[in-house]
């Protein structure tokens, strides 16, 4: 279920500014992004996993703020990444 080093490196490659650039806001809300896709998937056939459903709810808000937070600092940057990302807002 958790991301392997791999697809976590090919997400801070593909959005980060270096190979170790695992901070910004783009990897960070891509990182969230693939992670909530696997949790959604999983949902789909446990229904009532609900402590999964909980840290699915916390990871789209911390999302969220990342993204609110982006879009104050630099509006490019966000529209570029919710339309890579398919995010709809």
């Amino acid at each position: 279920m958790p991301l392997t080093k791999e697809q976590k490196q090919e997400i801070i490659r593909k959005y980060g500014k270096s190979d170790k650039d695992s901070g910004t806001p783009e990897v960070q809300i891509a990182i969230l992004t693939e992670r909530i896709n696997e949790l959604t998937k999983h949902l789909e056939s446990n229904k009532f996993d609900h402590h999964s459903r909980r840290g699915l709810l916390l990871m789209v808000g911390k999302r969220r703020r990342l993204l609110d937070y982006l879009a104050k600092k630099n509006i490019d940057r966000y529209r570029k990444i919710i339309q890579e990302l398919n995010i709809r807002k």
